[in-house]
This record gives structure tokens, C-alpha cells and sequence, in this order.
């Protein structure tokens, strides 16, 4: 037997170890799992209602205001509608204690979190009093050092105090333990985690030297996905709702992410919180309601039951939205109510006109929004002046708001193939904020717009599939696991209003939210039409390649059909796509690799049975840049033999 040379036996030893050790695995995105990945947590099965203290009071917060509002709640019956949370924003925070980091409640605001005989304070007392009311408690930390009004409002006197670490407040090392304190110790139902500690304290930032912050690089770079750090922004937030689950074994706390859109947060907030805000601070003026709306308005694929869009909090009752303002403060309303934004109202609710009473508690409008099917409204027609928005309701009706975005009266024309129910058949109308029923309707309908504002229906017909629905009537059941968006872009079809904060001192507003190419109802990924091979599809789900689409069967649908392809108008033309459908993880069908300009191949398949369908597309040329596909007329049929 030949001894091994000393460097041979090296070698060998080596690869011996080498073999022993785990090997990193290559996870590819698009391998169907077969699960629902979304928390079904009670306190989100359908959007949050409640109140919040920023609109209202920005940081001049105390105990008494927050108080009355939670009392105004269940005095004017608000709380009974659903108005549940009361929600502490910025300005709580005196500091984080030196000698051990835990943070400190301002007593002179809340003197109720004095403890006797401690150095401590506790919002215990505080939450206590408001469980006492029947109601649930939110508080607001960022996930950055620094928290916004140490960077945008400097003059308010409810900043944190003391040294530079002392006035720290936010999470950024320290989550566990302030997770801890939030919900474990004080007993917080609701957290709403903003993000301007990790935007605005860079080093090259004037305030951070005027008030000897420590500089925090950018992950976040307003206005320029490319140079946002979106797996950095992530990662954070994964780390709270990690703490979450640590701390809330219940799975009963409500997570709101507050990263205004960026950081490609439409992609994973789903897979991490409960809702995430999807643009800018909204303000109480027209133009920014027209910039909120948009920012979460075409987005409906990526919110369901447990995870919501959020445009931002309600500003009826001041500005332009106040009591002599009805028209607009319902448009507001009706716009929230259909896209299943959070309805958390900001105004001073001890001094609330009953007409803004009557807004926030209209019953009918409310059961809109927290329908419990949770399918957010899809906009089947969309123009500078008009919008028509689609809402499919767990009783098979369809909600409809006809929303005039102008200062101008138009007349609108609602259709049946607006809601996808039959011509030939008629549709029964009910207008929502009033009961009125008006004259039922077969193939269209004429309806007159006063500026600004937005007719809310309830319609019931029979429907254009019979035994089956559209995919992009269902997006309640879609989860967007993977949407094939490579590079963040910034979406240019939100609209662009004069910034309330820097006026006209800038070159303009650009657009500030990525999106740009992510999945969409009814419509190509970037707003043109559905097309494959020159056959136009009203309806269906345009994607880009590189995609997955989860759809929560759960055996109720027995057969799902499209007709699938590359869009004509894909920006990639020499990519091919293949198609495959999935039931629990298993190959039910797929397509051979198709080109640009090849007419739309039927797919099918049985689902019978199946809990989780899901949808791939997969390019194969390589190429950096997806190719924009169709699932043409996506449908899921309720019996094996039709469609």
C-alpha cells in the first residue's frame, strides 16, 4: 500500500470536510410551495378601522385628547361600526433611558405612565383604559435611530430629549426589547413602524449636524429605487414581525409598515405586515387625495385578507374634506371603502359635526370596505376625469364607484361589461349612501358626476361566465408571489401634485413610488391593454416572465382556463415564456416555450380538490429584461366541465 504524500493527504482531508458540510442550496422563486404564505391573523382579516392622533394633532398629543377620542368613539356609535383601534402617532416619547435602553414615556403628556416609587414609566395604565372601553391600542416607532419629527418638525416641543443616544427612539437596535415593551408589557394591539430613520439622517442631511444626530447612510433614497437598498428595508422590517411573533403568540397584533411605496414594499409588504402604506403623507387637499388614491388604486393583486394597501390615513373634517366640503370628504370615503383601505380617521372626534359623523358611520359604505371576501376594487375604466372602479362582494353582488376626479359635471356611462355580467340580462341598481333604488339597467346606463364627486352603487346581474368568475374578479384569493419586476422603476401613472412641503422651489415633482411593471387586473403589466398575437382579452392578468402567481383555491373552484402568451406590447421581443399550472405544488399542465407574435394557446386544468393553485411563467433567453405575458381570460369555473 502506497503512503499518500503529505500534500495529497491534505488535499484529501479537505475534500473530505468539504463533502461533510451542508451545501448551500440555489431556492428558485418560481418552484411552486404549495402554502398560503400570509398571516391569517384576526386582526386583519379585514382592513383596521379606527382612529389616529396625526391628522388631528400631529405631535401636540396628550392623554386627555387621545382619551375623548377613544370616548367620542363609543359615544357617537362609531365603535359599534367597526372603529375599534385608537392610535397614538409621533411625539410620544420623552427618551431611551441611558443605563439599559428602555424607552421612556413624556409624563407631562400622559400622566397616567408615572410609576410610583421607579424610574420607569408605563403606557400600561393607558392601554388599560382603553381596553376598559371596549377598544384596542396602537403606538408609533421607526425603524430607523430617529424618528420623523426629529427630522421634519422642529419645532414642535414634544421632541425626545437628552444626549444623542438618549434621543434615539427608534427601533434600530433595540427591537427585541422594544417589541417586548410594546406588546408584551404595555399590552399595544397595533404597530405602525415608519421609516424616516433610514432616509433622512445621512450624513450630508443639515439637520443630523444642527442636532448632532449620528448619520445613518440611506437605505432609502427618495425618488431613486435604483439606489434603495429594498433586501436592507426588508430585512428590518422582517426582524420586527419576527420580534412579533416572539412576543404576540396569539398572532393578534397588527403590523402597519409606513415605507411611502418605496423599497419595492407592494413586492413583500403582504409577506411581512399587515398593511403598508403604498404612498407619501396624504394632506387634506384634493391633489393629494388624487396621489394617494393612485398610489394604492392599481395594486389590487397584492392585497387580500390579511394584508392590506394602504394610502394613507382619512383626512375628512379639515381642508378640503371638511363640513362644507360633503361632496369630497364622501368621494374620500367611498374611494377608502372600495379599494379596502384602513379607515382610520383623523380629526379631533370631540368636536365632530354630525355630518361627518354621518360620513364615518354610514353602515353601508363600511360593509363595503370590510366585505369579508376581502377582493380589493379593480378599475375597469380609467381617464384623467373618470374612473370606474369594480368591487366583487362575498353575496356575488358588485360594489361600483363612478368617481369624477374633475371641477367639471361629465356624464358616465356604466356598462355590463364593466361588471362583468351578462348584456342581455338585467341589472338591478341601488345607490349606497342614500338606499335610493334606481331603475335597473340592460347593456349600459347613464349617470351624471358633480365635480368631485363619486356615486357609490350596489348592482346585482347575472354573470358574463356562467358558473365561473374571472381570476381578475377574485384578487381576495391572488397572492403576487413573485411578480418578475427585476429592476424598481418609478410609476409614472400616479399623479403629481405640488409638494405641500417645498412648494414650487424645486424643478417639479417627480415620481416618488416604484411599481412600474408589477402585476395587474385586467390590464399589461405597464397599462396598456391585454393582447396576445393580436387577440385582445378584456380580461385576464398581465405579469411579467420570471413570475408566480398564488390563487387560494382552497376546493372551491374545480377547473381554472386561460389563454396564455407573450403581450404584444412586451418590451422584450426575443425572450420565449412557458406557461405551467400547479395544484399543492404538483404540475397539472403547462404550454411549450412560446415566442412574440404566436397566437394565445389554451391552457387548463382540473383543480378539483386542490387548496393552492399557482401560475408560472418562465423566460428562457436569459435576458435581464422580462417579457410581459397574459393569462388571457383567466377563469376558475365551479364545475370540472365548463368553461
Amino acid at each position: 500500500m502506497t503512503r499518500p504524500k503529505p500534500l495529497a493527504l491534505l488535499l484529501c482531508v479537505l475534500f473530505s470536510m468539504a463533502a461533510s458540510q451542508p451545501q448551500a442550496q440555489t431556492i428558485d422563486p418560481l418552484a411552486p410551495t404549495g402554502r398560503w404564505p400570509i398571516r391569517d391573523g384576526s386582526a386583519a382579516r379585514t382592513p383596521p378601522m379606527g382612529w389616529s392622533s396625526w391628522n388631528a394633532f400631529r405631535t401636540e398629543i396628550t392623554e386627555d385628547k387621545v382619551i375623548g377620542a377613544a370616548e367620542a368613539l363609543v359615544s357617537s356609535g362609531l365603535a359599534k361600526r367597526g372603529y375599534v383601534y385608537v392610535n397614538i402617532d409621533d411625539g410620544w416619547w420623552l427618551q431611551r433611558r441611558a443605563s439599559d435602553g428602555r424607552l421612556q414615556v413624556r409624563t407631562q403628556l400622559f400622566p397616567s405612565a408615572v410609576v410610583q416609587g421607579s424610574a420607569d414609566t408605563s403606557f400600561r395604565p393607558f392601554v388599560d383604559r382603553i381596553h376598559g372601553l371596549g377598544l384596542k391600542a396602537g403606538i408609533y416607532t421607526d425603524i430607523g435611530r430617529n424618528a420623523c419629527s426629529q427630522a421634519y418638525d422642529l419645532e414642535s416641543p414634544n421632541l425626545p430629549v437628552g444626549s444623542t443616544r438618549e434621543r434615539e427612539v427608534g427601533l434600530y437596535g433595540h427591537v427585541d426589547q422594544d417589541i417586548q415593551l410594546f406588546l408584551k408589557d404595555w399590552k399595544f394591539d397595533y404597530l405602525k413602524v415608519d421609516a424616516c430613520g433610514l432616509a433622512d439622517f445621512g450624513a450630508d442631511q443639515s439637520v443630523v449636524a444642527a442636532h448632532a444626530y449620528r448619520p445613518m447612510p440611506p437605505a432609502i433614497v427618495r425618488g431613486r429605487p435604483a439606489q434603495t437598498d429594498a433586501s436592507k428595508i426588508r430585512g428590518l422590517y422582517e426582524e420586527v414581525a419576527a420580534a412579533i411573533r416572539r412576543h404576540d403568540p396569539a398572532n393578534a397584533a397588527f403590523l402597519s409598515i409606513c415605507a411611502w411605496g418605496q423599497a419595492d414594499v407592494r413586492q413583500w409588504g403582504k409577506d411581512v405586515g399587515q398593511s403598508w402604506r403604498t404612498g407619501e403623507d396624504i394632506t387634506p387637499s384634493w391633489s393629494s387625495l388624487l396621489q394617494s388614491f393612485d398610489s394604492a388604486a392599481g395594486r389590487a393583486l397584492y392585497a387580500h385578507p390579511g394584508a392590506w394597501n394602504d394610502p394613507d390615513m382619512l383626512f375628512i373634517g379639515a381642508g378640503e374634506f371638511d363640513e362644507h366640503h360633503l361632496t369630497e370628504a364622501r368621494s374620500h370615503f367611498s374611494l377608502w371603502a372600495i379599494i379596502n383601505a384602513p379607515l382610520l380617521i383623523g380629526y379631533d372626534l370631540r368636536q365632530a359635526p354630525q355630518a361627518l359623523l354621518d360620513i364615518w358611520g354610514n353602515s353601508d359604505v363600511i360593509a363595503i370596505n370590510q366585505d369579508p371576501a376581502g377582493h380589493q376594487g379593480v378599475l375597469a375604466y380609467s381617464a384623467d376625469d373618470l374612473q370606474i372602479i369594480v368591487k366583487t362582494l362575498s353575496d356575488g353582488s358588485k360594489a361600483v364607484a363612478l368617481f369624477n376626479r374633475s371641477a367639471t359635471s361629465l356624464q358616465a356611462t356604466l356598462t355590463a361589461d364593466h361588471l362583468k355580467f351578462a348584456k342581455d340580462a338585467p341589472i338591478a341598481v341601488r345607490e349606497v349612501w342614500n338606499q335610493q333604488a334606481l331603475p335597473a339597467f340592460t347593456g349600459e346606463m347613464a349617470l351624471t358626476l358633480a365635480p368631485h364627486e363619486t356615486r357609490l352603487l350596489r348592482v346585482n346581474g347575472k354573470r358574463q361566465l356562467p358558473g365561473a368568475l374571472y381570476l381578475s374578479e377574485l384578487p381576495g384569493l391572488v397572492n403576487v408571489a413573485v411578480d418578475g419586476v427585476r429592476q424598481s422603476e418609478l410609476d409614472p401613472t400616479i399623479r403629481r401634485g405640488m409638494s405641500p412641503w417645498s412648494g414650487s422651489r424645486s424643478d417639479g415633482e417627480r415620481p416618488v413610488y416604484s411599481g412600474w411593471g408589477g402585476a395587474q387586473a385586467d390590464s399589461a403589466p405597464y397599462g396598456t391593454a391585454l393582447a396576445v398575437g393580436g387577440r385582445s382579452f378584456a380580461s385576464g392578468i398581465g405579469i411579467l416572465s420570471g413570475s408566480r402567481i398564488q390563487i387560494k383555491n382552497e376546493r372551491r373552484f374545480a377547473r381554472f382556463t386561460a389563454s396564455v402568451g407573450i403581450d404584444d406590447s412586451t418590451r422584450n421581443r426575443k425572450g420565449s415564456v412557458r406557461f405551467s399550472i400547479y395544484g399543492d405544488g404538483r404540475l397539472l399542465a403547462h404550454t411549450r416555450e412560446l415566442a412574440f407574435g404566436q397566437a394565445p394557446v389554451a391552457l387548463a386544468a382540473n383543480v378539483a380538490g386542490v387548496n393552492i393553485i399557482e401560475l408560472v411563467a418562465r423566460t428562457h433567453d436569459g435576458s435581464a429584461q422580462p417579457v410581459s405575458t397574459a393569462w388571457g381570460s383567466a377563469a376558475l369555473s365551479e364545475a370540472a366541465g365548463q368553461q
